[in-house]
């Protein structure tokens, strides 16, 4: 399972590795929060010449694991846990270091209790999207996309699916078929340029109905015609997304408007305020 937590408002990816049931977090991400680097790698490099304990050890200090990336494909990237981290932060001089820590601590505390009671996790990501201005109506909608969208992942694992490349492949799949247009291009019409920026966090309302409806369909679809292995469940996929594709088009011809739109939260945001503003 991976996610999202927020330090400062930059995002830091973790995911939670069964295996050792530690939540292990991006050191790329991490390094970016505390030092504004504009270039990570080169960043990284030089920290672990500075440092050749550091540097000697990184193997152990560091695993790679598969994450999303903003372009939805999973990769493998070096990931640490709170320990690693610590040891990770004692050669990196910013003075975002100690609250850096307490957050660590606080994200460890959290995700034990979200292991108990798994209610909380959908209740802290609902107060993160309410901090970053989204309305209740829309916050709703995103949490309920997700759900969906992990039912789908879940059933392409059972059916012999891989993920990361495949996974990209039949996501984009039903994307074009739903929107006409991939992840890739859609983020270039909407402005996103920063690699942790969430296509579907910056979705308009309608655009996140029809995302659900193209996932929630393939997902039927594949489990109707029992869908084996990657060809049969990328047919499942393009047809899932013609379902909602075709729903997307004659809404598009009755109401006149297009549901793919290069609107954001944040001009929508930009644009509540205004209105505000002149009450």
């Amino acid at each position: 399972m991976a996610n999202i937590k927020l330090f400062e408002e930059k995002k830091i990816r973790s995911v939670w590795n069964e295996a050792d049931q530690k939540m292990y977090f991006s050191v790329a991400d991490v390094v970016e929060a505390l030092t504004d680097s504009t270039d990570i790698k080169q960043y990284v490099k030089r920290l672990r010449q500075r440092d050749p304990q550091l540097h000697s050890n990184w193997g152990t200090i560091c695993t790679p694991l598969e994450m999303t990336a903003a372009d939805g494909k999973r990769r493998k990237i070096q990931c640490a846990n709170t320990e690693g981290l610590l040891r990770i932060i004692q050669s990196i001089p910013s003075p975002k270091a100690e609250p850096f820590k307490l957050w660590l601590a606080k994200v460890g505390q959290e995700r034990l209790k979200e292991i108990e009671n798994p209610e909380l996790a959908q209740a802290r990501m609902r107060d993160i999207y309410k901090a970053k201005g989204y309305n209740d109506e829309w916050i709703e909608k995103r949490v309920r996309g997700i759900a969906i969208r992990d039912e789908l992942t879940n059933e392409w694992k059972q059916r012999g699916v891989k993920e990361g490349k495949e996974f990209a492949i039949l996501t984009a799949e039903i994307s074009k078929a739903t929107f006409g247009v991939v992840p890739s291009d859609y983020k270039k019409l909407k402005g996103l340029t920063k690699l942790q920026e969430n296509l579907r966090d910056h979705m308009t309302d309608l655009e996140l109905i029809f995302s659900m409806l193209g996932e929630a369909s393939t997902t039927e679809i594949a489990r109707n015609k029992n869908a084996q292995g990657f060809p049969q469940n990328e047919q499942a996929a393009i047809e899932g997304g013609t379902v909602a594709g075709n729903a997307r088009k004659e809404l598009e011809k009755k109401s006149g408007r297009n549901v793919v739109t290069s609107q954001n939260y944040k001009s929508l945001t930009e644009k509540q305020k205004r209105k505000i503003d002149k009450r």
